[in-house]
């Protein structure tokens, strides 16, 4: 590829090649190390199946967004844009969520459900409305009260009775069109669909068209780079990395990454975090933001510090430095970042799709999926952003692509080195339902660094990649 390191600048075998053995003590220390982790990350892949999944927020939030535009386009248009009755699978689903047992569905959800069969005229509606009544604190009772009797509102009168609810756009497009007084529109009052069908119509097309379109792009540039490496098979650069053993990057990995970064830190990290932020008397999703910025600063603290010192010990370092950064030409290592990560997303995306169909939604998302998409906060969403666009790309490339990689390949060869810094990628981010998407994207994320040479690229397709995902929950949030 364009902007890869020429075989000039690959320095001779490292040193580890002509390294004595490792003392017994290191070995046995890699050794146990090693046994925790696996230990760990077997109990946490199997407790990922019991924590809560985003997908049913996800799916909910897409049906919203797509029966709130159903009420501002022309009919013609409605079949292809959002469906023939978005509202009335709105409802379904709501149903399906809402009549699961474990967990049981909020008040929030059940009072959503109610409004969509009371639009419909189904009867289920006063009986859900009577349950909400009882289940409600006082102040969320006097908008469950209006809506058993019928009582029509003025536009404020109805703004206040919905407030203590904290709705989402669909509630209060409901609520609105159920409540409010027939001379709202003379008032100024609007409901939200009627006043912002431009803006609902641009995130509709974020979140169907621009990833669909996306899909397109990368299905082409997959089966043209698939024809070109079976036609062509164009040589990769030599894999240049850090001269360390087996058992520096287990100690690495296991050690400093597994039981000090995801275990000890966060217990030595949590608390006086939490009492720092709490004598700043921030906002709390502000303050939930800084603590996942801080946390992850924690989590990266002791894995870097050890590669520090390996480092420092690996003797002068070949052009480029030990991890073989080579950001120049930016524009270069942006390109291939963007083409990898589309020829990615295709497979990822199938992955998912059969998962779906075989499993059903595994549960065990990353949970700060849900934070972006409930917050409203812009400084918590800041933070949020840049723990998955700049600090979850560079610590998790450095370690992965940068160290584990090319050492595994300096042994093993490119393709299998690609293929287990996936798969340690892929478990060391504890969901059993996500292990083949993201063992795909880690796959991808290797792929790239190997063949083109450089740390840079995989660190920006990393980036773009999540970057990509937090767009779409901005576009679903309210």
């Amino acid at each position: 590829m364009n902007g890869s390191p020429t075989p000039a600048q690959t320095p001779p075998d490292p040193p580890a090649a002509v390294r004595g053995p490792e003392p017994g003590w290191k070995v046995l220390l890699a050794l146990l190390c090693l046994l925790l982790s696996l230990t760990l990350w077997r109990s946490e892949l199997v407790a990922s199946l019991e924590r809560p999944s985003v997908g049913d927020a996800l799916s909910l939030r897409q049906l919203e967004l797509a029966a709130l535009v159903g009420e501002v386009i022309p009919p013609g248009w409605r079949p292809a844009l959002v469906g023939a009755q978005p509202r009335i699978a709105l409802r379904d689903e709501l149903q399906r969520q809402v009549e699961a047992d474990d967990p049981p569905a909020p008040a929030l959800r059940r009072l959503e459900l109610a409004l969509l069969e009371r639009a419909g005229d189904d009867p289920a509606a006063a009986r859900r409305l009577a349950e909400l009544q009882g289940m409600v604190d006082l102040p969320r009772r006097p908008l469950v009260q209006a809506l058993i009797t019928g009582n029509r509102l003025e536009g404020p009168s109805l703004q206040a009775l919905l407030a203590p609810w904290q709705p989402p756009l669909m509630l209060r497009q409901l609520g609105c069109e159920q409540l409010l007084l027939p001379s709202g529109d003379a008032d100024g009052t609007r409901c939200p669909a009627q006043a912002q069908p431009g803006r609902l119509l641009l995130k509709l097309l974020g979140v169907n068209g621009l990833p669909l379109l996306l899909l397109l792009v990368g299905t082409g540039l997959l089966l043209r780079e698939a024809w070109r490496q079976w036609r062509i098979r164009p040589p990769a650069p030599p894999l240049v990395g850090p001269p360390f053993s087996p058992v520096e990057v287990t100690l690495l990995l296991a050690g400093g990454f597994v039981l000090l970064g995801e275990v000890l830190m966060p217990q030595l990290v949590q608390l006086p975090l939490q009492r720092g932020l709490a004598a700043l008397a921030l906002g709390d999703s502000l303050a939930q933001g800084l603590q996942v910025v801080g946390l992850y600063g924690g989590l990266m603290l002791a894995p870097l510090a050890i590669l520090a010192a390996l480092l420092a010990g690996a003797g002068p370092p070949p052009p480029g430095g030990w991890l073989q950064w080579h950001w120049r030409p930016v524009a270069t290592a942006l390109g291939q970042a963007l083409a990898t990560m589309l020829m990615v997303l295709p497979l990822v995306a199938l992955a998912g799709w059969l998962i779906q169909r075989i499993w059903g939604d595994p549960g065990g998302s990353n949970p700060l999926l849900e934070l972006v998409l409930t917050s409203a906060d812009p400084g918590a969403l800041i933070c949020f952003g840049l723990t998955a666009t700049v600090l979850a790309p560079l610590f998790e490339e450095t370690l992965f692509r940068g160290v584990l990689l090319p050492v595994v390949g300096r042994r093993l060869g490119g393709t299998w080195a690609v293929l287990i810094s996936a798969s340690v990628f892929a478990v060391a981010h504890l969901s059993l339902g996500e292990l083949v998407p993201l063992f795909l994207l880690g796959c991808g994320l290797g792929w790239l660094r190997w063949r083109s040479g450089r740390l840079a690229a995989p660190v920006l397709m990393h980036a773009l990649w999540n970057g990509l995902t937090f767009l779409n929950l901005l576009f679903l949030a309210d």
